[in-house]
């Protein structure tokens, strides 16, 4: 059972070599021409370093990045590996995960893209320009950079594909937080719950309402629950029906739903409009629904006898 998962998570991984390979074009005789022109590169990557960061110093982003005005160690051991690693490491599932780690690094520490480019720009730039012996032919130089752009481009794929994807999972967490303060179902007393609502509601955040006051409805056992809507800017039809799908799901589970603040204009619209409020409870003030709800479940105020 154990060989046969290795021979198949094997098979998986050279499928996905070969197919990053075909997609940027690259065969044997790229590979073969950029390992040549490692030979001449390699014992030079120390001046590669410093041509490289004379360079990046006079860029904007460099002190925000190198705020000491001088370049960690660590993050040179870091460049020497990774052009060792492009003229020398095998292009397997390694290598590319190694690539993908640079994009992981450069969305956390929020590294523009623009930057990354420019500065591969000019990394194949030194390599292939400003430190080149011209000890090969006319033809084996051309074959070389052009092997060595394709290898760049899958790099730059591979780290710009990584990238997109940390940042759109950070923009989604971020939206996910701004939607749960956005919609603050809190216990006000045991049994009754309110939802204050501000601003504008459409289909993605009346879901998530639906949802936050299902589950808090469950967890609290609550028997009445308060959604007011004095701060809602615009009340239309859409609007309206998700509103009251909210009040009918919430009589599902046992839980009583007031809509509160709801003001004349509000209530003209919805008449206008045309809408079925059909047994949905509503006052004009919050005031009103946390009365009517301690009244309802025989509840008292501090202090009241």
């Amino acid at each position: 059972m154990t060989d046969s998962l290795t021979i198949s998570q094997s098979d998986e991984n050279n499928s996905r070599k070969t197919s990053i390979l075909n997609l940027y074009s690259i065969d044997e005789e790229d590979i073969k021409n950029i390992r040549a022109f490692g030979k001449i590169i390699v014992p030079k990557l120390d001046q590669f370093l410093e041509l490289f960061y004379q360079w990046l110093k006079t860029q904007p982003e460099f002190e925000e990045f190198f705020p000491e005005d001088e370049v960690d160690t660590h993050v040179l051991d870091g460049q020497r590996a990774y052009w060792n690693n492009f003229f020398e490491h095998e292009i397997d599932n390694e290598y590319i995960e190694e690539r993908s780690h640079i994009g992981e690094t450069h969305a956390r520490i929020g590294l523009p893209l623009s930057v990354y480019f420019a500065a591969m720009n000019r990394s194949l730039g030194i390599i292939t320009v400003d430190l080149y012996d011209h000890s090969l032919s006319s033809d084996e130089y051309l074959a070389s950079v052009r092997a060595m752009t394709k290898l760049v481009h899958l790099d730059t794929g591979v780290v710009v594909e990584t990238y997109t994807r940390m940042t759109g999972e950070a923009i989604s967490a971020q939206s996910r937080t701004l939607m749960e303060m956005s919609t603050p179902v809190t216990q006000i007393w045991e049994g009754v719950l309110l939802l204050p609502i501000v601003g504008i509601v459409d289909s993605k955040r009346a879901h998530e309402i639906m949802n936050a006051t299902l589950k808090k409805i469950a967890e609290t056992q609550a028997r009445a629950f308060i959604m007011d809507i004095s701060g809602v800017a615009v009340v239309d039809t859409a609007v309206a029906n998700y509103l009251i799908k909210v009040t009918k799901a919430t009589r599902l589970m046992g839980c009583e739903c007031t809509i509160s603040g709801v003001s004349p204009a509000i209530a003209q619209t919805i008449v206008e409009l045309g809408i079925d409020v059909g047994k949905v409870k509503s006052t004009a003030t919050m005031q009103d629904a946390l009365s009517d709800a301690f009244n309802r479940l025989d509840l008292k105020f501090g202090g009241e006898e």
